[in-house]
């Protein structure tokens, strides 16, 4: 176990949870075998072959790329039970039933091999009674392994021991999953449920409660538990429709099954409504309907009074709303709590329930507050954990205010808050600087010291906890240029300051600086700032000056926007990006003009510059007729065009890739670029990359001359499919003209196919045609719609 690597892994169950976790480790580049039952007629594999084939529909597609799916094999256990022996990891993720789970254990026992890990992905069966299916000498390598849905996407993964795991075995598998898998591991107890799930549940049926107690609607309540309170969007009832109605109901029998003696017992147990629903195969999002229901365009919600469908309203009181608008989380709690509006009553309930639930509850299902909190953010999206959102709105004050409900009988259980809760030393709460509290250590347990961490330079906090900070080196309004000593003094590193780093003209200038200095007094450079990682041009600042007819200046500002990418280009010393998030349009062409690029799994990246009725003029367009023009080469053609076809189309169309992967296969990066799957270790890995290319003697790239392009037949070729696309009335007029001014720069300009031309001359053309569209009145419509709603206009 020293160096542990998964080299093939087996999932065995091919439904919605076992074949995304095949597709994830797929794109983690482990080989997966997926099995599932026999089909009962024609192809054995049938059941899996289906479940893979529905991989390839799914949105958001859990693949990285298509081609992921190609390293995901069909097995089914009566054929295949002998590709285990070659399986490092072996996770289990079929139907939650213990009898079909402890069958399966028999089965496969005999063809597991000596190292092999073997983990269940259930989301709340006992992981020690799971064991007892397997021989005991297997169960010191089995453990619980339990991802949210979809797992690409959802962060938390949930770790759980049983009495014989090999605690080494968990520290091996949660390094690998940390940094292969790029997830936020939670070590749960073996309680019902879990960790997000239990706190979850709960936080659903507290808000099921106080909806029929304050006589709330359902769209109502959504509006109320959605973003406003830093939750999902899919705030409460949406998200149960989205999970599934009969999945809710099964999960909270789980709880009514196993938790008798707990004080909410009361509690588990779905609503008669509910049930109802579920009777009728109304089971939400699956069945097209449930607690919602689209009819046509409209979206319905059930009306409890009128035992039927009606218009979603969901309008949350002024009142309340200015409420939930003030900043101070103490000022917030209390006038919610003081409020007569059963808006703010429901909301004040909502929130004691889920505090009172999860201090009485700490001790028995989370190791510390930290690890609850954390499950709360990664497993349900939560913005803040409750004990984060209790103790910002000061710890003592809100006990105080919890045991003064419970004593009125106001709270759904009146078991007292632990007394731990009113030991906190000056009231400072469950977070500290020495770490996060632990009811059952009765001590503040500081983070995790796994080797992994520590590629982490800024992990998610809690209150209490100090961010690194770095040492300035230059800054101005647009960019901060700064290093770490303690990973690399050597290696400078320029973050965007703007909001949403748009790069407006102080982010221009700041850049060109940065890279100076970064010659002058470092080794290498890196661009790195937290989600997202451009968003490219500072379009008010655009508008602004076309209003005031500043077209000279708009020239001279994209001139300094590709002085900008060549600086980063010709950099004397290597320039690392460093991406995650959104990188479009500016921010496409600032990373591909890196020497290197490190981007997270989560990146979308893409030129949409035709969004706005423009193109790409900050040497993107230049760099894709450079890239055709060495490929032509190096194969041996003659024409770059081929090459032109597959970008021109991605740049007409504002395609965006949907991964770090698949920014590859569109040509925003190259084949020796890294992805890394946990985006808090992207600045640590770009520093090590920068650090490599200086090590290894960095030296600027020339400037490439006699760059052929292919020219008219080129812009002929891309009108061709234009026209068959207008015709089509898949393309305005407007769309037209922007896609030939892509095509025209794409190709070299309206010059002789073949022509050869060089870098500069490349930059003018993509300038020139750049500025001439901003003349354009309808481009100058698509800018400002986009200012004023944050879509595109087709016009």
């Amino acid at each position: 176990m020293s160096n542990f690597i998964v080299r093939k892994a087996a999932v065995l169950g091919a439904g919605v949870m076992g074949a995304q976790i095949a597709a994830h480790l797929a794109n983690a580049e482990v080989p997966v075998v997926l099995f599932d039952l026999p089909d009962r007629e024609g192809d054995p594999n049938g059941i899996v072959r289906k479940a893979i084939d529905g991989l390839r529909k799914l949105e958001p597609s859990p693949l990285a790329t298509k081609d992921r799916v190609g390293y995901i094999d069909a097995a089914n256990y009566e054929q295949h039970l002998d590709l285990l022996k070659d399986c490092d990891l072996i996770i289990e993720a079929i139907a939650e039933r213990m009898e079909w789970k402890d069958d399966l254990y028999r089965k496969i026992a005999p063809f597991i091999p000596a190292e092999a890990i073997i983990a269940s992905n259930t989301s709340g069966l006992s992981i020690n009674r799971l064991s007892e299916g397997l021989p005991e000498a297997l169960r010191t390598r089995f453990c619980g392994i339990h991802f949210f849905n979809p797992p690409r996407y959802m962060h938390l993964v949930e770790l759980i021991a049983t009495r014989s795991t090999e605690p080494a075995l968990l520290d091996k598998l949660e390094s690998w999953l940390v940094s292969r898998l790029g997830k936020g591991i939670v070590r749960a107890l073996d309680t019902p449920n879990f960790v997000a799930n239990r706190v979850g549940v709960f936080s659903i049926l507290a808000v099921m409660h106080h909806t029929r107690r304050f006589g709330l609607g359902f769209d109502i309540v959504d509006s109320l538990t959605g973003p406003i309170i830093g939750r999902p969007k899919s705030a409460t009832y949406r998200t149960a429709d989205v999970v599934g109605l009969d999945t809710l109901a099964h999960v909270i029998k789980t709880m009514q099954d196993t938790l008798p003696q707990d004080p909410w017992h009361g509690y588990y147990g779905v609503p008669a409504w509910l049930t109802a629903l579920i009777g009728k195969g109304a089971l939400g999002q699956k069945t097209r309907c449930g607690i919602f229901r689209k009819d046509g365009r409209a979206i319905k919600v059930l009306d409890l009074a009128l035992q039927d469908y009606r218009e979603t309203a969901g309008d949350i009181d002024p009142t309340v709303l200015a409420i939930l608008k003030n900043r101070d989380p103490a000022e917030k709690f209390a006038q919610l709590r003081a409020s007569g509006h059963p808006q703010a009553q429901f909301l004040w309930a909502i929130f004691r329930d889920i505090f009172h639930y999860s201090a009485f509850h700490l001790v028995d299902i989370a190791d510390n507050a930290r690890d609850l909190d954390f499950a709360m953010r990664w497993g349900f999206g939560w913005a803040q954990g409750p004990f984060e959102s209790w103790q910002a709105a000061g710890w003592q004050a809100i006990a105080e205010a919890i045991r003064a409900d419970i004593d009125a009988g106001l709270a759904m259980s009146q078991v007292p808050l632990p007394a731990w809760v009113f030991g906190r030393v000056a009231g400072q709460g469950v977070h500290a600087a020495q770490g996060s509290y632990s009811a059952s250590a009765d001590a503040y347990r500081p983070r995790s010291a796994l080797p992994v961490y520590q590629r982490q330079v800024f992990p998610e906090r809690v209150p209490g906890e100090q961010p690194v900070a770095g040492i300035t080196v230059w800054e101005n309004e647009g960019v901060r240029l700064w290093k770490l000593p303690q990973l690399d003094d050597g290696i400078a590193i320029v973050s965007v300051k703007s909001r949403n780093h748009t790069l407006g003209r102080d982010v221009i200038v700041g850049m060109q600086e940065a890279v100076a200095r970064a010659e002058a007094d470092f080794q290498g450079l890196v661009v790195w700032h937290e989600a997202p990682f451009a968003l490219g041009a500072n379009l008010k600042e655009v508008a602004e000056a076309i209003a005031a007819g500043q077209f000279e200046l708009l020239e001279t500002y994209v001139a300094e926007f590709q002085n900008t990418s060549m600086a980063l280009k010709y950099a004397k010393v290597p320039v690392v990006a460093a991406v995650q998030g959104m990188a479009l349009g500016g921010g496409c062409e600032f990373l591909m003009h890196a020497a290197k690029r490190v981007i997270a799994l989560e990146s979308y990246i893409g030129l949409v510059e035709a969004g706005v009725g423009l193109i790409p003029a900050g040497g993107g367009c230049k760099e894709f007729a450079i890239r055709a023009a060495q490929s032509a080469a190096q194969t041996g053609g003659n024409d770059p065009f081929e090459f032109i076809q597959p970008v021109f189309l991605t740049i007409a169309m504002a395609n965006v890739s949907k991964s770090g992967a698949q920014a590859k296969e569109l040509g925003f990066a190259v084949e020796s670029d890294k992805v890394v799957f946990n985006a808090h270790e992207l600045l640590y890995v770009a520093l090590r990359e920068a650090r490599g290319l200086a090590e290894a003697g960095y030296y600027p790239r020339l400037s490439p001359r006699g760059i052929k392009v292919a020219g008219r037949t080129g812009i002929a070729n891309c009108e061709m499919m234009l026209a068959n696309m207008k015709e089509g009335g898949m393309i305005s007029a407007h769309d037209y003209a922007v896609a030939k001014a892509a095509a025209t720069a794409l190709c070299g300009g309206d010059i002789e196919t073949g022509a050869l031309v060089d870098e500069q001359w490349l930059l003018t053309v993509e300038r020139k045609l750049f500025v001439e569209l901003l003349k354009n009145q309808k481009t100058r419509q698509r800018i400002q719609h986009m200012l004023e709603t944050g879509k595109p206009l087709r016009n």
